[in-house]
Parts: C-alpha cells; structure tokens; sequence
C-alpha cells in the first residue's frame, strides 16, 4: 500500500466529480438512445455503428460536461501571500533545451531572473538549464546563455549522452542537485512564467504538504498566423471555463502538462524512474507522453496532483502552422498510444487511469468517427443522418458556448460583448473547416503507429513531406466523395461538411499560416 503522506486525509468535494460522471453518462446516453430511434433497419453495421457511436460520444461528453462543471461550480478559494511573505523552502527553476533557438529563452531567463528580485525570491531561486542540445548547436547555444552565466544568473549543463530524453535530462539534475531543492518549477524552451505567480504557487505548496504536482493554467502568447490567432482565440473563449471545471472534478488527482508545474522534488523522486516499455518504438522504448504518466505515479505513492486553473502570468508558445502543428501531434499520438501499455498498471488512482484513456481515445476517435462517417455514407447503415450531425455539433458546440457565456457575463458594455460574440463565431468557423484535416491526419498518425513506424523525439513528420501543403489532405476528401457518390449518392449532401474542407484543404492551409490581425477575445 502507497506511503500516506501528510494531511492526506483532507479530501475536496466530490460534488463535481458525481456532477460531472453523471451529465456525461447522461449525454451518452441520450446521443446513443438517439441514434437508436433513428436507425430504419438493424444489422451487424447498425449494431457496430451505435457502439462507435457510443464510444466516441461519451469522450465529446465528458468535454462538455466538464465545460459545464466549470461555468456551474466557483473556482476554489486560494490562500494567497500576504506582502512580504518569503518562502521557508528553495525552488529550482529547470528549463530545458533541446535544439531550440536558446535566443528567445535567454531573453526570458533575463526577465525572469529579474523579476524574481523585484518579488524577493531571487534569494530562494535559482534558475538552471538543462541542456540536450547535439554538439552542432552547442555553441550558438553557450553564446547565447554566456551573459547570463556571466553575471551568476542561471546554472547551465548540457549533457553529452541524452539518454531518457526529457525525462533523463531532469533525472540527471535531480541525482546532481535535487537534494538542494524543495522544488522544482519545470519550464519548456517556449514557456513563460511571472515572478508573483511562481511565489503563489510555492505559497501554496508550503499550506499543503501532501501535495506533489500543482499544475498551472496557461495561455498562449501573441501569435503570428491566422492559425496561430484561432488557437489564442480557442484558449481565451474555453480555456478558463474548461480549466476550472476539470481542476474541480479532477481533484487530488489531476495532471501533468510537461511544463510550468511546480513539483515537489520528493513526491517526483517517488515517481522516477519511469518505466521502459518492452519492445522496439513506436509502442515500445521510452515513454514519448512521460508527463501523465509522472503524474500517475506520483498520486500512486499517495502524493495530491493539483491544477491551478488561474491561467495569468503563465504562458506558452503555440504551433504557428499546420504542418508545425502535425509533427507535434504525431509525437503525443504515438506518446499516448503507448498509455495502452500502462493504463493497467495495479496501483493506479481510477482518475490517472482515466485521463490515460481520454489521451488515447484523443487519437482513435478520429478513425472511430471516419469508420462512422463511411458506415452511414455507404448505406450499410440506414437512418436519418442529419440527426447524428446535429448531436455531434451540440456536444462539440457546448465548450463554446460555455465559455462565450462566462465572458458575457464578466464582461460590460455592448460593444464589448459584441467582440466576444463576433470572435465566439469566428473560432467556431475556422475550427470546423480544420477539425477535418486534423481528422484526417490523427488518422494517418494512429495508422503509423499501429503499423510499427516510430517518429522519434523530435524527428520530421513522416508523411506528406514531398506533396504540396494540403494535397493528401484535399486527395482524401475527393475520395470520400467519390465513394460516397458510387455507393449512396443521397448521402452526399450530409457529408459535405467534412469533405469540403478537405477539398479545399491547400486554399484553406495558406489562409490559415499568413499573417493577420484578428479579432481575439477577451480573456
């Protein structure tokens, strides 16, 4: 049985929790129930598509019932610092680097280093970067960081061997300096974090001592691209509303980012080493999505895993274009197939288990909802279609419409909310024209996997490198209608809505990755 660790007995309020499982049961349900009144005729197909249906429904069900949760139940009351306050413990400030532009995050550090003294926890925080960069990249990486070495800054060590990858890079700084620190506050290349809001945090973890991980909020920094604006524009309109109802109903047991989280270097010695699965990559070797599984095994030795749903003075940086954005995605698909390995694993908290799951299912959907997609466009499955598109928009919708609802009712003057209405309607267009071509490359990505083809840690994307940007995309639309038009030319008008945008993937690409100013929400 797992260690107790003090004040473990403390438990929040299952309300959310039993809020949250029952709406979601709920949804499922009535999508299923509904599905059921509207097939004409049962057969080995409608059977398979109404467990489909089923089984992805209930992952869109659980966002929108945990959008739900977060605009019905307040965000918890947190204890903050009283001026003056200093912290009891030492925290260790690690960012790492693997390849990146080190540019950008010595212009960071420098702030933030700065920052920490205005706040008084300079004297209580020392910053380190941990360092995987090849030998090619080493020295612009050392000149870049050389002023802040220079005047006592940061500690910087670039290891040789990045054996373990991040995960190893962070073990290697914990077997040299951890016994140092309380804490340590883990920061990507791109990531961003105000001085208050880390002193917060620690405040906070000192109030609770047996909690191991408080994950923080975040939002995204200005972008560059029509894309980059649709993904800022998702964050600050569901962002808060989502992040408030699953820090609710996750509770003690809630996850682990990879970044700007502030862990207890005890609880995380408790959690490593992470275990290598058998077998060569992409299902094998070493865990690509290692922060759930962190988190998972922190709460197995009985450590609290919290989210901080307050998204100020925390930051990242987004994928700018489409095909950033894919390879990025491949590497957590193949991360997250791999959670198929461990999600058994005795010991585990029944939530640990569950946010494995959703990660998974974040990828299979989307062959779940393509096999859907043919069953009912072929005619294997007869029924009236406009149905299953009306559920499936209201699930996908209602995060949306949440988080319109928050901003509506924190914000003043027509004008104003007329901008939150305008940038509401905005995400939702753009969205709905890319959810098919990431659709379809969750598709591809899932296939890979399953076919043994391992993208490595921060390797090229493996398919559509030698085809002009949307081409596969707009190929594999013209072959849905082609299909659809030779098998059940009815159908044809319903499945519009997924293989248009397809189609029209390459004009769609280039609108998306220009420059633009856009209507952005307020947060």
């Amino acid at each position: 049985m797992a260690a107790r660790r003090p004040g473990a007995d403390a438990r929040p309020t299952r309300a959310p929790l039993l809020f949250v499982a029952a709406l979601t049961f709920t949804l499922t349900a009535l999508v299923a129930a509904g599905f059921a009144a509207v097939v004409t005729a049962w057969t080995f197909w409608s059977v398979l598509a109404l467990a489909l249906v089923t089984l992805t429904s209930a992952a869109l069900s659980l966002g929108a019932a945990t959008a739900v949760t977060g605009l019905v139940f307040p965000a918890r009351e947190i204890a903050r610092p009283r001026p003056g306050w200093q912290p009891r413990s030492r925290t260790a400030i690690l960012l790492t680097l693997c390849g990146e532009d080190p540019r950008g995050p010595a212009r960071t550090l420098m702030d933030l280093s700065r920052d920490l003294e205005r706040a008084g926890m300079a004297a209580h925080t020392d910053i380190f970067v941990l360092s995987d960069t090849r030998p090619d990249k080493a020295e612009a990486e050392e000149t870049a960081l050389a002023p802040l070495i220079g005047m006592g800054r940061i500690t910087y060590r670039r290891r040789v061997d990045n054996t373990g990858r991040k995960p190893g890079n962070i073990g290697d700084w914990l077997d040299r300096w951890g016994s140092e620190f309380d804490y340590m506050l883990v920061l990507d290349s791109d990531s961003r974090m105000g001085a208050e809001r880390i002193r917060g945090m620690v405040h906070r973890m000192e109030r609770s001592p047996a909690t191991g991980l408080l994950q923080a909020g975040m939002r995204l920094l200005p972008p560059e691209t029509r894309f980059g604006h649709l993904q800022r524009n998702a964050q600050r309109l569901m962002g808060p509303t989502f992040l408030t109802g699953f820090s609710a109903w996750t509770g003690d047991a809630g996850n682990y980012w990879g970044h700007n989280a502030l862990i207890r270097v005890r609880a995380f010695r408790d959690a490593v080493p992470l275990p290598r699965l058998s077998g060569p990559a992409p299902l094998g070797g070493d865990v690509l999505s290692h922060d759930f599984v962190e988190a998972a095994w922190m709460r197995r030795a009985g450590w609290r895993i919290e989210i901080d749903a307050d998204t100020r003075a925390s930051a990242e940086d987004g994928p700018q274009t489409l095909s950033e954005y894919h390879k990025r995605d491949r590497r957590w698909c193949q991360g997250n197939l791999q959670h198929a390995r461990l999600i058994a694993t005795p010991g585990l908290h029944p939530i640990s288990r569950l946010h494995m799951a959703v990660g998974i299912m974040g990828y299979v959907a989307a062959p779940l909802w393509l096999a859907t997609l043919l069953l009912l466009a072929s005619g294997a499955v007869t029924m009236q279609a406009g149905w299953m598109l009306l559920a499936v928009a209201t699930l996908l919708l209602t995060p949306k419409i949440c988080g319109i609802a928050r901003l509506m009712r924190q914000t003043r003057g027509l004008h104003a909310r007329a901008i939150v209405l305008r940038a509401g309607l905005i995400e939702t267009v753009l969205s709905s024209l890319l959810a098919p071509i990431v659709m379809v490359h969750h598709v591809v990505s899932v296939g890979e996997v399953l076919l043994g083809r391992d993208c490595g840690w921060k390797g090229p994307s493996r398919h559509g490198m030698t085809l002009p940007a949307g081409a596969f995309e707009a190929a594999a639309g013209a072959a849905i209608l082609a299909a659809v038009a030779v098998m059940n030319p009815a159908a044809l008008v319903w499945v519009l809505p997924v293989a248009l945008p397809l189609v029209l993937a390459p004009a769609i690409i280039r609108f998306m990755e220009s420059p633009c100013r856009c209507i952005v929400a307020p947060s």
